[in-house]
């Protein structure tokens, strides 16, 4: 049986066919939309690689039926940034090493983007590695992602607010 559901994917409204009523959110975004910055990692919630934003809030798309998220906002990697402006997330993820091989960044910086966003990062490192343990990094890139979150989250502060940016430590503004 084949039902068709109704995704809004990085800002655009698609009708989507599922021909099997198991298949996952992941699943979906990968093998359906061609959209393979979210990362099969462990398929079992544990690792973080295939996180994404529904409807705002972080989720693991590896354990979510596509069914279940029928009318969801969906924000992937893919739509994160803006053009060719990439997105404070990202710019601090590249400026603080906050990864080497690559797997997990997407998971990250999704993660990164809605812990953000939830208000939950405060400015204490501790309580962004705690916010950010879902996401692996077999890497250890740790202290560059736990530096990239902060950096990003004053960046957003600031761009809302109007505020022109201050510079990183030993940088001009």
């Amino acid at each position: 049986m084949s039902v068709d559901i109704v995704l809004t994917v990085n800002g655009t409204r698609r009708t989507i066919p599922l021909p099997d009523l198991r298949t996952t959110l992941l699943d979906l975004l990968r093998e359906g939309l061609h959209l393979t910055g979210a990362k099969k990692g462990c398929d079992r919630g544990q690792c973080g690689a295939c996180t994404v934003l529904v409807d705002g809030r972080r989720i693991n798309a590896c354990l979510a039926l596509a069914i279940s998220l029928d009318g969801a906002e969906i924000l992937t990697i893919e739509g994160l940034a803006e053009g060719d402006r990439l997105h404070p997330v990202q710019e601090a993820f590249i400026a603080h090493d906050g990864f080497q091989c690559g797997f997990c960044t997407p998971g990250q910086i999704m993660s990164a983007v809605g812990l953000i966003r939830e208000a939950q990062a405060g400015n204490d490192p501790e309580r962004v590695r705690e916010a950010m343990s879902g996401n692996l990094c077999r890497c250890g890139a740790y202290a560059g992602i736990t530096e990239a979150v902060l950096e990003a989250q004053q960046a957003m502060i600031q761009q809302s607010t109007g505020q022109r940016p201050a510079g990183r430590q030993g940088e001009a503004a």
